[in-house]
């Protein structure tokens, strides 16, 4: 039997798409192994927002040469938005790659298992048999919706890897998270580069918030999140519906990238911090209970000192329960590169983004001491180091020992400790496989 081993990094998307890929494979009759040794086939899925994962791909490829002149028989795949930069100049580049294909084109690994006389059990709609879910349990899994985006930030070059908005039409959604719930899913996470903008280039012209209404009532389904949200499309009436659907999580990552107007301007964010400030501030009007994470660029191209301090002023006005911050890297092909120069230094960038996970550690860790003496229901997908992780409503990660098997059931947890980065608790009861969440 065929042996294949799938290589990923990157965002939520790239494991959605590298789950979509095992499910083809294991229909083609593929084993999974470990490592690139063991393996007939090797993909790698690949991501190049930051400059650091394309460093790591070219050498993960070079590493895949050797194995190659060893092991001429082996076939490596090369595939997400590294793929996508120039196909062409990377076959030139990197000969030993036998196929480059971009983000979901699941039609051209299929082409090659045909090609191979393997039998991929696919759909006559292209829909692939998934393989085991997105966590250990299964018990959550990972829904791509909407593919590509239309927002040109300056600094972004995901709009040239993964092309223009696509939408799946809401019954191949429905029927997806339909299936996985038979197959022992209780919880979807519904992916875009941009969920806000879902529906528009359907013609019935659904959006996210209709779409959360039709799964809502699919017997057995417990939760529903969805990321990542463009603040400049939220709108009003997915804040409304996601106050009143008792399946959809409270939890919104919502990226500011900058507490400054002119600099938000020059990413072409297409809104002002005081438009920022008041959606959170509708949001925790109707979700009380709901925990907000965002996104923070700094050094980017031009970026003062007083720039910088109107973004540490504003998360320090905010109140995030989760800040991701990077400093900028310029990538080839975007505005940004083109049009500014990356005239922030390597060190004052560090020392920034220092500030900012130091202002985090505070924030998060007076936000999280507040789950103390809470009990809180979490969904267990896993286990670390000898006790069993799980997540809120809220997306707060809980630890919690116990000898019993857990693993993609609902429990409860007295939380005893915190900190700025996870909380701790003892087992109330194991409230058993169909109870929800």
């Amino acid at each position: 039997m065929p042996r294949y081993h799938l290589w990923t990094i990157g965002c939520q998307m790239n494991k959605a798409e590298s789950h979509r890929i095992a499910g083809l494979l294991t229909s083609a009759g593929f084993d999974a192994v470990g490592s690139f040794d063991d393996a007939d086939l090797i993909i790698l899925n690949t991501c190049v927002v930051r400059q650091s994962a394309e460093d790591r791909i070219i050498g993960t490829l070079g590493l895949l040469e050797r194995v190659k002149r060893i092991r001429p028989e082996v076939n490596i795949f090369v595939t997400g938005c590294f793929a996508s930069l120039d196909p062409a100049g990377l076959q030139r580049r990197f000969p030993h790659v036998d196929l480059f294909f971009g983000p979901g084109e699941y039609a051209s690994l299929r082409e090659w298992l045909v090609a191979q006389g393997l039998a991929p059990d696919v759909q006559e709609d292209g829909c692939i048999r998934l393989a085991p879910g997105d966590d250990d349990s299964g018990a959550s899994a990972f829904v791509p919706i909407i593919q590509g985006c239309n927002n040109f930030c300056t600094y972004c070059i995901v709009p040239y890897t993964r092309g223009r908005e696509t939408s799946r039409t809401p019954e191949d959604i429905v029927a997806e998270v339909t299936g996985l719930v038979a197959a022992g899913t209780k919880e979807v996470v519904l992916l875009g580069q941009n969920v806000d903008s879902y529906g528009h280039d359907l013609p019935a012209h659904h959006d996210l918030a209709d779409l959360l209404e039709m799964l809502e009532p699919i017997e057995g389904l417990e939760r529903i999140r969805f990321l990542t949200n463009h603040p400049k499309d939220m709108s009003q009436k997915l804040i409304a519906t996601m106050a009143r659907l008792d399946k959809v999580c409270e939890h919104l990552d919502l990226a500011l990238q900058s507490g400054d107007n002119d600099m938000l301007r020059w990413m072409g964010r297409g809104y002002t911090v005081e438009r920022f400030e008041a959606l959170v501030r509708d949001i925790r009007a109707a979700m009380p209970e709901v925990s907000i994470s965002t996104d923070i660029i700094v050094g980017f191209p031009g970026e003062t000192e007083e720039q910088f301090q109107n973004t540490y002023d504003t998360l320090a006005k905010l109140k995030f329960d989760v800040v991701h911050v990077a400093a900028y890297s310029p990538r080839a092909g975007t505005v940004a590169s083109k049009k500014y120069e990356d005239s922030v230094p390597a060190d004052t960038k560090h020392a920034r983004l220092q500030c900012i996970e130091r202002l985090q550690e505070q924030v998060a860790g007076a936000i999280n001491s507040t789950y103390e003496g809470r009990v809180e229901r979490i969904l267990v997908q896993g286990s670390r180091k000898g006790r069993w992780y799980g997540r809120t409503r809220t997306d707060k990660l809980v630890f919690v020992s116990s000898e019993q098997p857990l693993l993609g059931q609902f429990v409860d947890v007295m939380i005893t400790r915190t900190s700025p980065w996870a909380l701790q608790g003892d087992l109330v009861q194991h409230t058993g496989q169909n109870q929800g969440g």
